[in-house]
């Protein structure tokens, strides 16, 4: 921590402008909620405990340094009993001696030797044992104007941190001065030490003092009125933070609903003279904006109005905070903008070329907001030949990208990764879903396809956002979109310049999506081209071409093999070995993203593409190792059984093997790599059993491992840390993959374990994902190994029953395939547990806006519920047949599809009314098999000839004729109705 002090210490004196965004420690984020006090002096009363520390206390009417050495706590306490018997006020003063072991340690945490360092954060924790510890840190900041301002604004910071750690602790008194301290220092003459007290007074209020602190508005907002502009513009940055932090408070009961004064007031600064007051004033009202607060839609009008006022202000802070507001405003308040809409555009095309970047990159949010409103596609149309250029242009590394990116280096593999530069990751569980017949976009969202090329630099930055507002853009207007890009992407991809060249890349796959169609005729010439510039000259340049072929891969697949694929494949591989860090993990996303798009096709060429993928384990840092990672579990989930050949199998397990042996259990790099075997056992099946006992032993021992660590941590959870649950949900994940890949190879090594037991403890975990592996793995066990599972079902039912909440989507999804997965084996000993199942499952598939992958199990369950118990499930057809039948009408035929048509033909037989209403969802579902089982068939027969003899021809035709032409003949050739 003091090492973070150190640099925080020196940053801020440095740069104090904004939110004192250089005095908080690195790392951590900066509180922002505000309390204080009067400044009167109080009366030391109600305080328990010895209130002596350093050095001594200095009194009223007494010498001090009354207590020294050792005897400091029985001389101070001496002193307290007085005054509880006296009540005598004081005003506190620090010792000499104790104020300067306090500087002297202050100055040494900015040492940058770490043993030093270590000392002194070793003796602040000692020195919080006395209470009027703080006192002293207080004094230094607000009272020692003799000391330079790094060293005072270091005591604020640890005060800080004191505060957040043990504020519920502070003595009244100690609390009393710190606040009154405070609020008499909030207009110091150093930018630095205001908002080193702005953030103080925040984070007192962090801790409930707003309530309990109810002069501390009314002061602020009186001290906007000084004449003094330290004190108002310290009073501002205060209030600032507040309404960041407390948006919600101001606006209630609670405080008595103090913005209907703040905000009328706030207004009236938007004219002030000083463009920081000017800036702070229209970031506080700015906070209301999203949640339509009362007091400030009352004065909606005024608002603008004094925007548009400052819509050409030199203050780049001004105008950033003015964009914001219209960016804000769009979502809320819509009606009031659309009336100067043209102009408001007109501005925005300004402010995003803004030479300030901050404003730029504010005023750019304006088109990714505006293209989610269904007004966009009119208002910007006559816009666009003036906001495509720009959008272009803001897509150029600038000149400061590049040195952070090191643009100039081009060969850096050999140069391990700063731990810095690994993100970090985070597991997505395993969620069982349907296979589909046509192709299309997946349901959830996959967000490999994020504009994210230069991650090292700040998470967003013009670039990424210019770029995706064109993504947007192209989304809302499609085609018509490329007559004002075709012409710039001309000069663009063929430009001299490589930053430019490069730009014209980044706009090509920003298209991509929304323009797929109208660039077809392109890509024949486009496609070669980008291959060839996968070894450009300049990293930056091979990178993004890797990331834009991606979002051509599906019209790449889509030719034949030898046209496009297999040269891209060719030079995408030579990419995953390149000598540059950047475009190694470029080139292996986008292989991933190929792999996904080409499943089987990619069969041909398996040992070539295995033996670039081993080689770049001896080749890879730590980064880029773990998209490896991914690359691989994304082959092995493309081709599937195509892998399980030995001499495959001999080419990819031992070096998979050889990572896993020697990674510990606490390594999270254990995340990525388990998920990748996952992968890999279910492709090899029989083929990964010389592997499989100590992975299995150790996906259980990670299992129990967590459970354990979670049991000390309830039972005492300030001697245990909870454990990160992560590893057990990717260590459940590979036990399902084991199972899949497996199947009944897996009974000896369940049989040998308490997987079951431990199972049984995860399925009723608080956290989500823990719940929904634990079903995932619960269903692939029943299908592996269901002998072992059978003796559990009676406590594995009702768990199953309550998870049946459709608001954890994924949760409910596990559970109820398997529950279908369990009725499958038990037959007709499934009876005593329809009932904990049933209503449910019926209830989701009802729901409006259930995602699709949910309404397919649902309907799968329900029916292999109907086939195993139909006299129990066949009362209720009537209730769902609708939303069965349009839920099963498109996934591929398969045994789950199987199953559940057998059940739902057999609760027609047994409640034939059921489905008489909704008779042509059925026809419809039964002609969405391309080639059901010969007894199957039959039983589709059965029901279609005995539903028209019973009507009659002519009542037949007549229903008939409601249905379109392919059903019809559908019917027709296959069943003969």
């Amino acid at each position: 921590m003091v090492g973070s002090l150190r640099l925080a210490a020196a940053a801020a004196a440095a740069d104090v402008g904004g939110r004192a965004a250089a005095i908080s420690p690195p790392g951590f984020r900066r509180p922002r909620l505000l309390s204080g006090h009067t400044g009167r002096s109080r009366r030391l009363e109600g305080r328990r405990g010895c209130p002596g520390g350093l050095k001594g206390f200095a009194w009223r009417g007494k010498p001090s340094g009354l207590c020294t050495g050792s005897n400091i706590c029985f001389v101070s306490s001496c002193v307290w009993l007085y005054l509880q018997q006296t009540k005598m006020e004081y005003e506190w003063k620090p010792d000499e001696q104790g104020l300067q072991q306090i500087l002297q340690l202050l100055k040494e945490s900015q040492s940058p030797d770490t043993t030093i360092q270590r000392t002194v954060q070793q003796k602040l924790e000692q020195l919080n044992q006395y209470p009027d510890f703080n006192n002293y840190l207080i004094f230094v900041l607000t009272k020692l104007k003799s000391e330079d301002e790094p060293t005072r604004s270091l005591s604020g910071l640890i005060l800080k941190n004191n505060v957040k750690a043990h504020f519920q602790n502070f003595p009244n008194g100690v609390t009393d001065f710190i606040k009154s301290e405070c609020l008499n220092n909030i207009g110091d003459s150093s930018p630095l030490i205001r908002a080193t007290v702005g953030i103080l007074i925040t984070t007192i209020a962090s801790k409930g003092e707003l309530q309990n602190w109810p002069d501390l508005l009314p002061k602020l907002c009186s001290l906007l009125d000084s004449e003094d502009y330290n004190t108002c513009e310290g009073a501002f940055g205060a209030l600032q933070k507040i309404c960041e932090d407390s948006a919600e408070i101001l606006d209630s009961d609670v405080l008595d609903r103090p913005l209907n004064i703040m905000i009328p007031k706030f207004l009236q600064f938007f004219k002030h003279s000083s463009p920081k007051i000017r800036s702070h004033a229209v970031a506080c009202v700015n906070q209301f904006i999203i949640s339509r607060t009362q007091a400030l839609m009352l004065h909606i009008d005024s608002f603008i109005e004094n925007l548009f006022a400052l819509a050409g202000d030199e203050e780049p802070e001004v105008r950033k905070n003015v964009c914001r507001a219209l960016v804000m405003l769009l979502e809320v308040r819509m009606d009031r903008l659309l009336p100067h809409m043209h102009n408001i555009v007109e501005y925005m095309l300004q402010r995003t070329q803004d030479q300030d970047e901050n404003v730029a990159l504010e005023a750019c949010e304006f088109w990714l907001t505006l293209a989610e409103q269904p007004i966009c596609k009119d208002v910007l149309v006559r816009h666009l030949p003036k906001l495509i250029p720009v959008l272009v242009n803001g897509m150029k590394y600038s000149d400061i990208d590049i040195i952070l990116l090191k643009g100039d280096v081009e060969e850096d593999e050999t140069i391990p990764d700063s731990e810095q530069d690994i993100r970090p990751r985070f597991h997505r569980s395993r969620t069982v879903a349907q296979q589909h017949d046509e192709d299309g976009i997946e349901e959830e969202d996959d967000d490999d396809d994020e504009i994210d090329d230069d991650d090292t630099i700040s998470d967003w930055n013009l670039r990424k956002c210019s770029a995706a507002a064109l993504d947007v853009l192209a989304n809302v207007y499609r085609d018509e979109l490329l007559p004002h890009i075709l012409p710039l992407l001309k000069e663009l991809l063929f430009h001299h310049e490589w930053v430019v060249k490069e730009s014209g890349i980044l706009v090509l796959g920003a298209i991509a999506e929304g323009c797929m169609q109208g660039m077809i005729p392109y890509l024949p010439e486009l496609i070669p081209h980008l291959i060839q510039c996968l070894s450009d000259k300049k990293a930056l340049v091979r990178s993004i071409t890797c990331w834009t072929l991606s979002r051509y891969a599906h019209w790449v697949v889509s030719q034949p093999p030898d046209t496009y694929l297999k040269p891209l494949m060719t030079e995408l591989l030579k990419r995953i070995l390149d000598s540059n860090k950047r475009v190694q993990e470029a080139a292996c996303s986008a292989f991933a993203t190929l792999e996904e798009e080409a499943c089987t096709e990619l069969v041909p060429y398996l040992a070539y593409i295995l033996d670039t993928l081993v080689f770049a384990f001896s080749k890879y840092q730590h980064k880029n190792l773990l998209i490896l990672y991914d690359a691989i579990g994304t082959l092995a989930d493309s081709v599937g059984h195509h892998l399980n050949k030995p001499e495959y199998i001999q080419m990819l397990m031992p070096p998979l093997i050889q990572k896993w042996n020697m990674l510990k259990d606490e390594d999270k790099d254990l995340f990525p790599l388990l998920e990748c075997l996952s992968s890999v056992a279910t492709a090899l099946q029989s083929g990964f059993l010389p592997y499989c006992e100590p992975v299995y032993q150790r996906c259980v021992n990670l299992v129990q491992k967590t459970l354990a660590q979670a049991m000390l941590n309830n039972a005492q959870p300030d001697q245990y840390e909870a454990p990160d649950k992560d590893f057990m949900i990717v260590a459940l994940d590979l036990l399902s993959g084991l199972a899949e890949g497996l199947g009944g190879n897996i009974e000896q090594l369940v049989a040998r374990s308490n997987i079951l037991t431990l199972m049984y403890q995860c399925m009723q975990d608080k956290m989500p994902e823990v719940r929904q592996s634990s079903f995932a793995l619960l269903g692939d066990l029943t299908k592996a190994c269901f002998q072992h599972v059978k003796p559990c079902i009676a406590d594995f039912m009702p768990i199953l029953g309550t998870n049946l909440n459709p608001e954890f989507i994924s949760v409910c999804n596990n559970a109820t395939w398997a529950i279908g997965e369990i009725s499958i084996q038990m037959g007709i000993e499934m009876q005593p547990y329809i009932p904990m199942v049933l209503h449910q499952l019926v209830e989701i598939i009802n729901r409006p806006n259930t995602p699709k992958t949910l309404l397919e199990n649902t309907a799968i369950t329900i029916g292999r519920l109907g086939y195993v118990c139909p006299q129990e499930v066949a009362p209720m057809l009537q209730q769902f047949i609708r939303p069965w039948c349009t839920s099963l009408r498109n996934i591929r035929d398969n045994e789950e599809k199987d199953s559940a048509f057998r059940g739902i033909c057999t609760m027609i037989s047994v409640n034939p009314s059921g489905v008489i209403q909704d008779f042509i969802f059925f026809c419809d579902a039964v002609a969405s098999w391309i080639n059901p089982k010969d007894d199957l068939r039959d039983m589709f027969c059965k029901i279609l000839h005995g539903f028209k003899n019973q009507v009659g021809d002519e009542n037949w035709r007549r229903f008939s004729d409601q249905f379109p032409l392919p059903l019809k003949e559908r019917l027709a050739a296959f069943y003969g109705v």
